[in-house]
């Protein structure tokens, strides 16, 4: 994907990675991905990842270390102005992400219905592996590598190009002004994947079966995880700021 100077698109990302850091999906002292990770993450190019890295850096918001162990680091201390900047981001944007989460179900769930209108042994065979991928797959991002790829087959065995692309574009503006499923360090999240593998191979189940109504019906309650994991967020968020006024 092309990148050029792009200074909103850049600001967006900045955004999105201090609400990544403010609500604990990357905690002070870890490690960020690499850009080329963080690249398909944001759906965004490596030239703006690295413009809003140079600008966290800027800001005293994350530390680059050379050499063996070196990396780009979180910082151990941030702003409680920081903090407390996005709580009210929180709050201001609430809406929006309830709607942005409520269509994202809508789409899988017609892409589902699809799904075991239309898919053949091809795709079955890909759903199964990938399914098969995502229980095998350790806890935190290679878990949530996985969840994505196997939603990556149900959509494509939908057939529906139009749909694919439309849900697609909707997720990536949607990753950009949200925190992802943020997954791995914080002790709630081993439930939450362990919820997910049963839905999954329920929705799988349901494709398998040639059962649209049942597939539609699962997949869209399962995305409303989504909707969960961000108001977990949220209360995250609000706890960090309630903490920072008392100080």
């Amino acid at each position: 994907m092309a990148e050029t100077d792009d200074a909103p698109l850049v600001e967006r990302v900045t955004e999105r990675l201090i609400t990544a850091v403010a609500v604990g999906e990357f905690l002070p002292g870890t490690r960020l991905p690499a850009e080329r990770d963080l690249s398909p993450l944001l759906g965004v190019g490596r030239t703006t990842v690295r413009a809003a890295l140079d600008d966290l850096s800027t800001r005293g918001l994350i530390e680059r270390r050379r050499g063996r162990g070196g990396g780009t680091f979180v910082a151990q201390e941030w702003p409680d102005s920081v903090v407390v900047g996005v709580d009210r981001w929180f709050e201001e944007r609430w809406s929006d992400l309830v709607d942005a989460c409520t269509a994202s179900s809508l789409l899988h769930s017609s892409l589902a219905r699809l799904a075991a209108e239309r898919r053949t042994d091809a795709d079955l065979a890909t759903m199964r592996e990938r399914l098969a991928a995502f229980h095998a797959a350790p806890s935190g991002d290679p878990k949530q590598r996985a969840d994505s790829l196997l939603h990556l087959a149900i959509i494509d065995a939908a057939h529906n190009t139009a749909l694919r692309e439309i849900l697609l574009e909707h997720e990536r503006h949607l990753s950009l002004s949200a925190p992802a499923h943020p997954w791995g360090d914080r002790e709630s999240h081993r439930g939450m994947e362990s919820r997910a593998a049963r839905e999954h191979d329920a929705i799988v189940a349901a494709i398998v079966a040639a059962s649209p109504d049942e597939a539609a019906e699962l997949a869209r309650r399962h995305v409303q995880i989504d909707l969960e994991l961000f108001a977990e967020a949220r209360a995250f968020a609000r706890r960090r700021a309630a903490a920072a006024a008392r100080a």
